[in-house]
This record gives C-alpha cells, sequence and structure tokens, in this order.
C-alpha cells in the first residue's frame, strides 16, 4: 500500500478548522454569496475535500472552505446554520435529525477506520479480532502478551508491555465507526459502552482530533489507537490487521473497502448505512469500514451551489479518492445520492 506522506495538507485543513470553528455565523451559513461555500465537520474526509477545495475552485470558480474540527461539531454547526454544510461519518441519530430542521444526509465518500499502535518491538500488521478489540478498550486486556493476542499471532514474539488504548475526546466519526463495529461484534461492549460519536471509554486516554491522537500514540510506548485510514497511511503508522466475518486478517485499502460497499443492500429513507462487520460472503472486506455524510439544510439560499458541489463530489471528485484510501460509491448510493441532492431548495 502507497504511503506518500499528505501531512502538510492535514496540517493545512486544521487551520481552516480552527478558523470555522471560532468564526462568526455570518461568514458562513448565514451568506447567500453563492461564490463561497463554507463546511465544517469529519477529519476523515478532510484529506479528499481538501482536493476539491482547489479542484473545484480552478473548475467552478467557487471557494469552498472546509474545517476537519469533527463530526460531532460538523453537525453542531450545520445545525446552527454557521457554516453551509456539515460533514460526519456518523449518521444523524433521530434526536439530531429533529434538531437539523431539514437536514438532507448523503453518502458522498467511502473509506475506513484503522486501528494503529506504537509498541517496541513489534512490526506492521498486528493481527487483531473485534473481541479482542473490544476487551482492550473495556479493559480485560491489559498487556501485549495477553494469551488472546499470542493466539491470533503464532510465532510473534509479544512484550509484556502495558497497553494503552487511546480514544477521541471530541465527537468523533471514527468513534461512531469504531463503537458501532464493537456492539456488533461483544454483547458486553454494546451493554455497558453502546453506538455513538462520543462515548465513555471505561480506560485509556481521551485526545481531540487524529493528530491528538496520534501524538497521545507516539509519546508512550504500548499504545493503541483509531485514526482515519488515511492519516495512518500518510503517517506510515502501524496498523492491525483486522478479522473479517469470513475468518480473514485485512487492513484498509481501496479493494477491501468497496469489498464491505458491496454488501450494501435496501438503503432506508434517512440513507443512513452500516457497513461495519459485514457478512462471512464479503471474503475481502475490512471490517471498519464506512461512509461519510454530507449534511446539508434541504432550504437554503446557496441551494444551487450546493446542489452543484455536491453533484461534483460524488461525480469528478471521486478520481481524488484512491490515493487517499477512498473507495468508489457503488452505483445503489449514487443513485439514492442524485434523488436526494434533487431535493436541495426545494
Amino acid at each position: 500500500m502507497s504511503r506518500k506522506s499528505t501531512l502538510a495538507m492535514f496540517a493545512c485543513g486544521l487551520v481552516v478548522a480552527v478558523a470555522a470553528g471560532c468564526g462568526s455565523s455570518s461568514s458562513s451559513g448565514g451568506s447567500s454569496d453563492s461564490s463561497t461555500i463554507t463546511g465544517a465537520g469529519s477529519t476523515l474526509v478532510l484529506p479528499l475535500v481538501s482536493k476539491w477545495e482547489s479542484d473545484y475552485n480552478e473548475k467552478a470558480g467557487v471557494a469552498v472552505t472546509y474545517g476537519g474540527i469533527g463530526s460531532g461539531s460538523g453537525i453542531d454547526q450545520v445545525t446552527a446554520r454557521s457554516v453551509d454544510f456539515g460533514a460526519s461519518d456518523a449518521p444523524l441519530t433521530p434526536d439530531q435529525e429533529k434538531a437539523g430542521n431539514g437536514l438532507l444526509q448523503i453518502p458522498w465518500a467511502l473509506s475506513a477506520t484503522g486501528i494503529t499502535y506504537n509498541v517496541s518491538g513489534l512490526s506492521d500488521n498486528l493481527k487483531l479480532d473485534g473481541q479482542t478489540v473490544a476487551d482492550i478498550y473495556l479493559g480485560n486486556i491489559t498487556t501485549w502478551n495477553d494469551p488472546a493476542i499470542a493466539k491470533l499471532n503464532p510465532g510473534v514474539k509479544l512484550p509484556s508491555t502495558k497497553i494503552t488504548p487511546v480514544y477521541r475526546s471530541d465527537g468523533s466519526g471514527d468513534t461512531y465507526a469504531l463503537t458501532d463495529y464493537l456492539s456488533k461484534i461483544s454483547p458486553d461492549w454494546q451493554s455497558q459502552v453502546g453506538t455513538s460519536t462520543l462515548v465513555k471509554f471505561p480506560t485509556g486516554v481521551g485526545a481531540e482530533h487524529n493528530d491528538g491522537v496520534a501524538a497521545a500514540l507516539t509519546k508512550t510506548d504500548g499504545t493503541i489507537g483509531y485514526l482515519a485510514a488515511s492519516y495512518i497511511q500518510s503517517n506510515s503508522l502501524n496498523q492491525v490487521a483486522l478479522q473479517n466475518a469470513a475468518g480473514n486478517f485485512e487492513t484498509p485499502d481501496v479493494k477491501t473497502i468497496a469489498a464491505a460497499a458491496d454488501t450494501v443492500g435496501t438503503i432506508p429513507s434517512n440513507n443512513a448505512i452500516s457497513i461495519t462487520d459485514p457478512p462471512a460472503s464479503a471474503k475481502d472486506a475490512y471490517p471498519l469500514s464506512t461512509f461519510t455524510y454530507v449534511l446539508v439544510p434541504q432550504a437554503s439560499s446557496k441551494a444551487d451551489a450546493l446542489k452543484k458541489f455536491i453533484t461534483y463530489a460524488i461525480g469528478p471528485g471521486q478520481q481524488f479518492g484512491p490515493d487517499l484510501l477512498f473507495a468508489p460509491l457503488p452505483k445503489p448510493v449514487l443513485a439514492v445520492d442524485k434523488t436526494t441532492i434533487a431535493k436541495i431548495g426545494t
């Protein structure tokens, strides 16, 4: 898998995020100037939107400014109409849909959350399964030479180093993907922690955004954490090969993410799609794959501009995806996307 560095792009996006989080609403969602579009939210989709910003400006003459401030904050900002669109890796909850007052939810990109670790003496692609990951984050597995980890990695010399789980302390779509997956795998996780963008982890160290999690990981030997797959790739971090329902150990790449998305069947009316822990029939699927959504008010003074930009994003904009570990959107998803985009401004 290619590991080209795009760290500068992430740094730029986070600077934009600060501006988006601290600016007044009159500079974003309150303006009817269709030559500018502002958005905020998911850090997972940040590298892809960063590509769109420059390409769309060149093609359409529209300045798109996006702040990667986390899915939870992105939902809050678009709900308050402080920005023109939000982005989240987690679908809206019923309460968020109600508070959103006419927010449309459109799956506009497809990627994954990766699990990474920093353990002296352990190289890339350590094998783990969902139950083991759940037990680590529940505090039931506390050292790297635990028999459950050893069983999955025969022949690997595992150190007795203490495990320090690292988690997102801000509202995060990556947290949603992880907890959605673990809730399907572990009844204990489902009953004790549950699924959300922001949960109370039983153990570990919290940090904000991808950069904060990465910093906490590199600071301490024995850490494990979860990050956007593209972030793990671009920063050459170790990643876990995660066992899927077919029993195969997979890492996130375009093929394994697409294999998970190929299991999409009937799409609900709100377009909320979960593809974590896909069935065993998806033999090559990476089990922590996820759609990420653009959230846009159905009634907007920039309806025409938003329709054109989102149509670009699910069309020509997808060409930038593979290098950043974003797989092509499946045809059934594209079909509902186009139907939903047509509702903007109606």
